[in-house]
């Protein structure tokens, strides 16, 4: 089956070698893009979907998410508006209410979000697990992730749960919980942060997860500067994830490395804290990646459009620089090249935009923007143009 998305009227493609496209079409052999040109020599397809004039761009890719949970942090989120800082300790919040639901109501509420975030236009989405904590919970949570997604992401080292030795339960992460983990999980990751997982630990979770096959990802510099981010270049973590406080050790680490930095601003926005400095990554050369951070305490948010736009507000990112983080950069840090932009031999995911440019994603945010959805060639969310 052929589908034919023609009349574009600028193309965002995330690709460098063909930039931005005007007056252009897309053909999708099956779940992959065979032909771009100009819509005036498009060839024909099975199917045709009219564009008239819009934009369109690759699908979003949400590279850091916390799906698979239960329960409400609404009263934790007003705390903080008020004035109540964030420690991370409502995560233990969340453990509870996980712990405590069915997998059927873990599963509905997961594809539920996983259909909100479709409909905004993520066609990728990494889905941690880490509200669990026990050997059974964690395994529990990567079954119905699997469910959702092939990229699974093992976070047993979340924190250290109530009453527990933190040295123990590092132990039983890189031991039994790893061993009974790993079948359900792509990557392996640790949050290296102030009252979590100190650097020592991190690295014997991402050893043991390295030699268990998983590839590695880091959440760390979130409240404070510290070990994590280079941590994560030392190790070929391929993302390190929040860098909101970073040295200038740390920035000259990821510009010398390969690890992307995934930036996570609904988490800024939701916990009053200071934005990441896109900018200083940039300049250095630094892949920079955003992503959702989609979980009940610090940033239930599954717009990577409403992340788009925060990047462009708040940290120094241009409207293109912010796209592309968010399809190219965020591809990058799942370490694939076939999704996040649209070229010949990619995967077909590109989001037509109920607007002339893509730079109306930043500028015109909480606007739902989002016309059609295509995912692997397969038209998701298609509406006729009247």
């Amino acid at each position: 089956m052929s589908l034919l998305i023609d009349r574009i009227g600028e193309l965002f493609t995330a690709d460098p070698q063909l930039g931005v496209l005007r007056d252009a079409a897309v053909v999708a052999e099956g779940d992959t893009i065979a032909w771009i040109g100009p819509s005036a020599e498009a060839p024909e397809a099975d199917e045709r979907f009219d564009a008239r004039g819009r934009a369109a761009v690759p699908g979003f890719v949400d590279s850091h998410t916390h799906l698979v949970f239960a329960g409400d942090r609404s009263a934790e989120f007003s705390a903080r508006m008020s004035g109540e800082p964030y420690t991370g300790g409502g995560i233990r919040t969340t453990v509870a209410a996980t712990r405590s639901a069915t997998d059927a109501e873990l599963q509905f509420a997961a594809a539920a979000h996983l259909g909100e975030m479709v409909r905004q236009g993520t066609t990728t989405v990494e889905i941690k697990s880490g509200y669990g904590l026990t050997v059974a919970d964690e395994a529990r949570l990567l079954r119905i992730a699997r469910q959702c997604t092939a990229e699974t992401t093992f976070l047993g080292a979340h924190i250290v749960p109530d009453g527990a030795d933190p040295d123990e339960y590092t132990a039983l992460v890189c031991g039994p919980m790893l061993e009974a983990c790993a079948p359900y999980a792509k990557w392996i990751d640790v949050f290296c942060e102030r009252g979590s997982f100190d650097g020592d630990q991190a690295r014997a979770v991402l050893t043991a997860g390295a030699k268990a096959g998983l590839g590695l990802r880091v959440h760390a510099n979130q409240l404070t500067a510290g070990p994590g981010v280079r941590l994560a270049v030392e190790l070929g973590a391929a993302s390190v994830d929040h860098c909101t406080h970073l040295t200038d050790a740390d920035v000259d680490a990821l510009a010398n490395g390969r690890t992307v930095a995934t930036l996570l601003p609904g988490a800024e926005f939701s916990t009053r804290s200071p934005y990441p400095d896109a900018r200083r990554l940039l300049d250095a050369g630094v892949t920079v990646a955003l992503a959702t951070d989609c979980n009940p305490g610090s940033s239930y948010t599954s717009s990577m459009a409403f992340c788009i736009a925060l990047a462009v507000r708040e940290m120094g990112m241009t409207p293109a620089e912010a796209l592309i983080a968010a399809t190219a950069g965020s591809a990058a840090a799942l370490r694939r090249s076939d999704i996040g932009r649209v070229a010949i031999g990619a995967r077909a995911d590109l989001v037509v935009l109920e607007a002339p440019s893509y730079v109306h994603l930043a500028y015109r945010p909480g606007t739902p923007l989002v016309r059609a959805v295509v995912h692997g060639g397969n038209p998701l969310q298609l509406k006729r143009s009247n």
